[in-house]
């Protein structure tokens, strides 16, 4: 009695594309099963080895057109099974319809609900004038440096023509759709403190130690400025402030012995209305601020700031809008809080915008017990076969001739 793509979903879920190992194969001869069981032409691209990112495409009846590009990606997160009520890679059901698995919000829903809108549309004889590309990509977990940032520099990508693309989002717990027309950038900080090292029961000067509390008090204290600015007003979400956690901390050798060097790592993700040069002085007085010999060196540095337009005005989002109008989805528009590959998308300057039509859904991605119940699932695929058409119906753009 289960309806068949809540059984294609979970099948998919089954996959262990886990990291550190995720079995791409796997996933990639799935998909391609599907794509071809729906006469989708099928082509694969190994940016790096053993990374490759499978492309499906519906092709329109006007292919000088800009495509569509509808992105997901295979890989999911690590899991700590003893948390976890049902095993993570067995995409169990309960009575309630909550299927729990690893990928079931992040994002191997969205892939399944992307294929199966598709299978509506050419089961009921659809064709449109733009291309629709699918692209299932790895790595996406992992900062998407042997994925999409390296597909969106190739040849095969730039042959894709894109005018528009989708990509995941969030799902939100309240009855409204979150939707993301930008991204922070993600900054991977390292700051090193190097100072002097002697026997443990002496007060020695100009230690790594008191040089790397001061460092953490100023990173910290700018973090906790950022926290209450969120708490205190309303109208922000955490895509509109600047989050920074201290993540790493290394150093020493051993209880009686003084270290010469401490190294702290910190996550900081910064939201487009940032001025990044600034910031990054901001930085660097904080490390001048604790003395001599603190140094510091990006592990990820983004620079890339650019936005979705959300203004009526703009042909895409007109007709994102006007389907989530009239199929009464409440949105809400916000810079996504993480990064998603989407950011790679934006870089090459194609609109792209962040959704996964998950609502009244708790926020479980990358947390225990991920699961997405059937219904929810099933609506995304209505969503998807109503916002498909209107995006590979817009009109020719002045820039198409």
């Amino acid at each position: 009695s289960e309806d068949p793509s809540v059984t294609l979903f979970r099948e998919y879920l089954k996959i262990d594309t886990v990291h550190p190992k995720p079995d791409y194969d796997a996933a990639v001869r799935f998909l391609e099963h599907v794509g071809t069981d729906l006469g989708l032409a099928c082509q694969k691209v190994e940016v790096c080895q053993g990374h490759v990112v499978l492309i499906l495409t519906w092709q329109g009846t006007n292919p000088r057109l800009r495509s569509i590009l509808l992105n997901s990606h295979t890989d999911v997160v690590p899991v700590f099974e003893e948390h976890w009520t049902y095993p993570p890679f067995e995409a169990v059901k309960d009575s309630q319809g909550n299927i729990y698995a690893r990928g079931a919000q992040d994002m191997k829903c969205v892939s399944i609900q992307y294929l199966e809108a598709i299978r509506r549309l050419k089961a009921e004889g659809k064709s449109f004038a733009r291309t629709i590309h699918l692209t299932f990509v790895p790595d996406e977990e992992f900062g998407g440096h042997k994925g999409m940032e390296m597909f969106v520099q190739r040849p095969e990508f730039r042959a894709l023509n894109v005018g528009f693309a989708l990509d995941e989002g969030l799902a939100s717990p309240s009855d409204t759709f979150s939707v993301f027309y930008g991204e922070k950038s993600p900054w991977w900080v390292k700051v090193k403190c190097v100072g002097s090292p002697g026997h443990g029961s002496r007060f020695i000067s100009n230690t790594a130690a008191e040089k790397m509390q001061k460092v953490i008090t100023s990173f910290l204290a700018f973090r906790e400025s950022e926290k209450q600015r969120l708490k205190s007003d309303s109208s922000l979400t955490l895509g509109d402030v600047t989050s920074l956690n201290l993540t790493m901390l290394e150093g020493g050798v051993f209880f009686n012995v003084v270290p010469s060097e401490m190294v702290a790592g910190f996550d900081i993700r910064i939201p487009p209305t940032v001025d990044l040069k600034a910031f990054e002085e901001q930085v660097a007085a904080w490390c001048r601020g604790a003395g001599d010999g603190v140094t510091y060196e990006f592990q990820q540095k983004c620079m890339d700031q650019h936005i979705t337009s959300t203004e009526e005005s703009d042909p895409w989002w007109k007709a994102f809008s006007g389907v989530c109008r009239d199929m009464k989805l409440q949105l809400k528009l916000e810079i996504f809080p993480a990064a998603t590959d989407s950011r790679y998308i934006r870089a090459v300057r194609h609109p792209a915008i962040g959704f996964s039509p998950m609502n009244r859904t708790p926020v479980l991605l990358h947390d225990h017990n991920e699961f997405l119940n059937e219904q929810v699932f099933l609506r995304g695929i209505d969503i998807y076969a109503r916002l498909l058409p209107a995006l590979a119906s817009v009109p020719p753009l002045p820039a198409e001739g």
